[in-house]
């Protein structure tokens, strides 16, 4: 029996609308509590200790470092005859993002690791001028995405304006002349409440050259303080877009101003949509339309248009499809007649649609390699007949593809930069029954060529914020299956793969739902002879750490072994940490008594029982995440140590980075120790 480092407990309770809630680790959520550091600190003995016993570690970080030197590459932003665009070879922590110039010269513009040669300052974000003279682009280090936003000079490669702070999650909106943009920033900490400095996002005007503390503060005043906003200007430079969604929420308002009419400064935002449960997001065309993607009336999303004069007038130009969800659109307007391209997920593989762009007709389809994933779609800002997107499989690192509406081919733009060899695998889409009798799909991959029997096998998922699982290039999952394992991918309600109303069958108080999706397909997995209970183990981040904290808990027998990533586990005070408090309308909210149930009967912390005997269980935390505060972990290990005849409970927490990227040699790290503690607990 284990003997684990003692941790600081107590009798702590909380009253919560008269429901005694028990919370024995409450001190562990200080972290820099004297308690909490030594017992931290032995967590990261026992970690290192356990860690030197997993004897397939060596051979699965050589395969992952080999397999993640395919490197990447990301699609083309065109502006002003530019490509802008980010590539990593295999050689390097991080991708660089470079231009190729007019006359074909490919210059680097920012590189993180000659920024920051400790490889822990990541670029976020980037944006391009129209004439592509200028760059707007985001930093942030040790993994807070924290980013600070600068201004360099294409020509020179030398910043020209910034740094502006606060400026996490801003889009950048450039005005035609590159003298001034929109962008989001947060209010100053002095100027908020103690504990709210995370949120009060206000959106700015900056013109280039001044201090942004006296940049003109153009909305967000008066309205919900976890707002995000979304702003852009049109091509022409007449009209401005802001959107503004409370947290998460799969809603958004919608506001469009004419500033040919008005100063920027003080533009007469006209409100398109408010108050409607339901998503919009616009984009004012060459043709002067405007479109409007949107999910009201249509979970699966359609494609409308209106005159942007009149923006309440819409109709459809791409109705909903009845089995497919609509994910992208780039229009094609330098060709007779007309195109636009429609990227659509039909049971979360990808397929790219033709249409003629007046009346919404299809014309046409894409040949994709095969069933995949697409993204990134994009064409020329000032009209052009050629699109560009990304592509890739479960055996397929991401290649860049290229459209020509003219001929109709689709050709290899930019191929991953490194040369790889990839595992023979098999990936089957195969369709199972949830508990309420709802069909789920799940991707399983397996090896090629053999016979299928029983395997050490990972069940893989997320479900929740609408993210949908696609078929992509994993090394992680290729490493797996080429030492003999099988990976499973649940596409549980809660993601979009069904679109909208997918999601919501899985928030709130339908939450339950996602994890009985999961507990059908671990059934599946061993009812149809893929895997035993004694071969399976269950891996989720974030959103899925919260996942396999409820499998574990509400189904310990089904489950050997449990990687927990970046976990949310004590849902009862999710809201008073990170950006917890931009999530309650996907989760629910303590605030509220029926919320409170909701979140009590699931919360894993809170389901911990002495005496059970819980699988195996590796928590990984990254000390710069600020999205989720590493608490949850400390906590449910706490627990979990404390109450279990089970597993081993390891705490694996890694210092300067965070929820986000981070350097590729960090990422084998992590990805090598996860898939090691697994094959030793599926195995032996």
């Amino acid at each position: 029996m284990t003997l684990y480092p003692t941790a600081p407990r107590s009798d702590h309770t909380d009253v919560l609308h008269g429901i005694t809630v028990p919370d024995a680790f409450r001190t562990l959520e200080d972290e820099s509590d004297a308690a909490t550091v030594a017992w931290s600190a032995a967590q990261a003995e026992l970690f290192a200790e356990h860690r030197t016993t997993w004897d397939a570690r060596p051979a699965l970080q050589d395969r992952l470092t080999e397999l993640l030197g395919a490197g990447i590459i990301g699609t083309p932003t065109w502006r002003g005859g530019r490509a802008f665009f980010a590539r990593r070879t295999a050689e390097q922590e991080h991708a660089v993002l470079l231009t190729i110039d007019p006359d074909g010269t490919e210059r680097t513009l920012v590189d993180p690791m000659a920024i920051d040669a400790s490889g822990t300052t990541t670029l976020d974000a980037w944006k391009p001028s129209q004439a592509g003279d200028l760059l707007a682009y985001q930093l942030s280090a040790g993994g807070t995405e924290e980013s600070v936003l600068r201004v360099l000079d294409v020509a020179t490669g030398k910043d020209v304006d910034g740094p502006i702070d606060r400026a996490r999650y801003s889009p950048v909106a450039w005005l035609p002349d590159g003298k001034a943009f929109y962008y989001v920033r947060r209010l100053a900490p002095d100027t908020v409440p103690a504990g709210e400095e995370q949120f009060h996002r206000r959106v700015y005007l900056h013109r280039l050259g001044t201090d942004p503390d006296s940049d003109v503060e153009i909305f967000g005043a008066g309205l919900d303080k976890t707002n995000y906003y979304g702003v852009s200007v049109s091509r022409d430079g007449r009209w401005l877009i802001v959107t503004a969604a409370q947290g998460t929420s799969p809603r958004n308002d919608l506001w469009l101003a004419d500033i040919d009419a008005s100063d920027p400064a003080t533009p007469e935002l006209v409100a398109v949509q408010v108050g409607v449960d339901a998503r919009a997001y616009p984009h004012v065309g060459r043709d002067g339309r405007l479109y409007i993607w949107t999910d009201k009336d249509a979970p699966r999303g359609r494609l409308a248009v209106a005159d942007p004069t009149e923006p309440g007038q819409w109709h459809d130009l791409l109705p909903q499809d009845p089995q497919a969800v609509l994910e992208d659109y780039a229009i094609l307007d330098d060709l007779e007649p007309p195109v636009l391209l429609a990227s659509w997920t039909r049971h979360a593989v990808s397929e790219i649609t033709v249409h003629d762009l007046a009346t919404g007709e299809r014309i046409g389809a894409l040949d994709l390699p095969a069933l995949g994933t697409v993204g990134g779609l994009s064409e020329r800002p000032e009209g052009g007949h050629e699109a560009w997107f990304a592509y890739t499989d479960h055996t397929t690192p991401t290649r860049v593809l290229r459209y020509d509406a003219r001929s109709g081919e689709v050709t290899t733009w930019a191929e991953s930069p490194g040369a790889v060899e990839v595992p023979s695998v098999r990936s089957r889409q195969i369709t199972y029954r949830s508990k309420d009798g709802t069909e789920v799909r799940m991707v399983i991959v397996s090896p090629t060529g053999e016979p299928d029997r029983p395997r050490p096998a990972v069940l893989y998922g997320y479900g929740g914020f609408s993210v949908s699982l696609t078929p992509a290039y994993s090394a992680s999952i290729l490493a797996w299956v080429e030492a003999g394992g099988v990976w499973a991918v649940a596409n549980l309600r809660g993601g979009s793969e069904e679109g909208e109303a997918w999601h919501r069958a899985g928030m709130r108080e339908n939450k339950q739902n996602v994890f009985d999706d999961f507990f059908a397909a671990a059934e599946c997995l061993i009812g149809n002879g893929w895997t035993t209970r004694d071969q399976l183990g269950i891996s989720g981040g974030s959103n899925g750490g919260l996942l396999v904290g409820a499998a574990l808990t509400q189904r310990p027998e089904l489950f050997r072994a449990v990687v927990c990533s970046a976990p949310l586990l004590d849902m009862v005070r999710y809201e008073k940490f990170g950006l917890g408090a931009t999530w309650n309308d996907e989760y629910g909210t303590a605030d509220d008594p029926e919320e409170l149930g909701w979140l009590l009967s699931y919360s894993p912390y809170h389901r911990v029982r002495d005496g059970v005997a819980y699988p195996a269980v590796l928590f990984t935390v990254f000390e710069g995440d600020t999205r989720v505060d590493t608490m949850h972990a400390r906590k449910m290990c706490a627990a979990l140590q404390a109450a279990t005849t089970g597993g081993i409970v390891l705490l694996r927490a890694e210092r300067e980075v965070g929820h986000g990227a981070r350097a590729v040699s960090r990422t084998v790290d992590l990805a090598a120790d996860q898939l090691a503690f697994l094959r030793k607990e599926l195995t032996s």
